[in-house]
């Protein structure tokens, strides 16, 4: 059965660039649809990557917090136990409600939610495929959101029980005696913390001399200091060679500056970054090719080679972030309705929610120096800070990075409890062109752990309080 309708806008994908373009342009008066091919709204983000795992995360923290940090505190538990079904019960309820009250806000907003895989017919034309009936929609504008897909190693498929992406890690029924995992970027991190505070040996192969290629090389050498101190194991500058799966483990090899070597382990989780997904959409009927990288080029708002086809999020260049495709979504739905739209891509934080989190926003020292700039920094470390002590969150520390003429804010670099949320502070102070002077002379609470971002901001000009 076929049938044919017709929108003002038709976006495909629901994940977080997609559902909230949708709405953001039916609340600017489009007649609006939106495709999902997934039984659920809410993209990879709501459903198997942000908010699965950091229900996941957030339930092994407690867990760790309870079997060695409460004693310290007076509090003491006999015979703790893990329940992994419970854990990933409770995962799935904060999914489900999460990506219902998506659902809400489409039906609230007259949206048109369309389930099926999509596919161009033409530059105006999507067929939709439920499984059973096609239907043709056509519309005036068309946004591709369909988001990202994990790499596979070419050597090494997904057989999703012994050799795992990270949907997969994220309802393992049981803890993995040893995992191992392939590239140590903010997936591989945020995952092995999740399974290693439960109980598991985690071993880390990465290819790069360092852990989080992209973050601040000075916060990236403290995050692996503290991992390692918490079990894990790194094997930097290593390249994977091979993984032989057998019954119930997997023999991982690789190589490093000097040998070859193998380790064993009944989990491989391969976590060597996401690229564009676009499986499916027939670009090529619309008159729209892909890059090296296999992305969609965009120009200005967002349009690509059809003028009246545009792309957001993990499809087209830059972070991979579930923020930065949001207020993608919200600047084309503005620029469509005839609307000043701005994407300020210098305050665009990025988080990665292992315990202690590590969030940054601007660039990084090595960027600065790289550009010519010429800098002076400032560092407070957490231990100083009464609110920490108090808390037991002693470690990590903030790191301030200003122009050395004019003191405007560079780059700002967080390791430490809370450090996800204390960095919307600095991502406000970036809108406004802040200094470092700014945030000294802001008055903080006390104690709050936002005072070590005052006090780090007293350390660009060296006149730091507590330390």
């Amino acid at each position: 059965m076929t049938t044919t309708e017709s929108y003002d806008l038709l976006v495909i994908g629901s994940g977080p660039g997609g559902y909230v373009c949708a709405i953001r342009a039916a609340q600017l008066g489009m007649k609006v649809a939106c495709i999902e091919k997934e039984e659920r709204l809410g993209g990879t983000c709501l459903n198997v990557g942000c908010i699965p795992s950091k229900a996941l995360l957030e339930s092994s923290h407690h867990y760790h917090r309870l079997t060695h940090e409460f004693e310290s505190h007076g509090i003491t538990a006999s015979h703790p136990k893990i329940n992994v079904p419970k854990m990933l019960e409770r995962k799935d309820s904060v999914v489900k409600s999460i990506t219902e009250g998506v659902e809400f806000l489409l039906k609230k907003n007259k949206i048109t939610p369309i389930k099926g895989v999509g596919s161009f017919l033409s530059e105006t034309e999507v067929k939709i495929f439920d499984g059973k009936n096609t239907k043709t929609v056509t519309a005036k504008k068309i946004v591709i959101a369909t988001g990202s897909k994990p790499v596979e190693l070419p050597f090494a498929p997904f057989d999703h029980q012994i050799v795992i992406d990270s949907t997969d890690a994220l309802r393992l029924s049981s803890v993995p005696k040893h995992l191992v995992i392939v590239g140590a970027g903010v997936i591989g991190l945020e995952l092995g913390s999740v399974w290693s505070r439960l109980g598991a040996k985690v071993t880390v192969i990465e290819f790069q001399d360092r852990i989080l290629g992209q973050t601040d090389k000075k916060s990236a050498l403290q995050m692996k200091k503290l991992l390692e101190k918490q079990g894990f194991e790194f094997k930097l500058s290593s390249a994977v060679k091979k993984i032989e799966t057998l019954k119930t483990s997997a023999i991982v090899t690789f190589e490093t500056l000097h040998k070859s070597e193998t380790v064993t382990a009944d989990k491989v989780l391969v976590a060597v970054g996401r690229k564009a997904n676009t499986d499916g959409l027939d670009l090529q009927k619309a008159g729209i090719a892909l890059n090296e990288r296999g992305q969609v080029d965009v120009g200005e708002n967002y349009a690509t080679a059809k003028p009246h086809i545009f792309a957001i999020g993990d499809v087209i260049k830059g972070p991979m972030l579930a923020h930065k495709a949001s207020d993608e979504g919200i600047a084309l739905a503005e620029y469509l309705a005839g609307k000043y739209s701005h994407v300020n891509y210098r305050a665009i934080p990025s988080i990665v929610y292992t315990s202690p989190e590590l969030a940054s926003v601007g660039l990084t020292e090595e960027e600065c120096k790289a550009k010519g700039i010429k800098i002076k920094t400032g560092e407070f470390y957490f231990k100083a800070n009464g609110r920490a002590k108090a808390m037991g969150e002693e470690d990590g520390f903030v790191r301030m990075i200003a122009d050395a003429l004019t003191d405007k804010l560079l780059g700002v670099h967080i390791v430490g409890a809370n450090a996800s949320e204390l960095i919307a502070e600095i991502v406000v102070a970036f809108e406004y062109g802040a200094s470092a002077e700014d945030i000294a002379r802001s008055i903080h609470a006390h104690p709050t752990l936002a005072e070590s971002l005052k006090e780090a901001a007293l350390a660009v000009d060296n006149r730091a309080i507590h330390s």
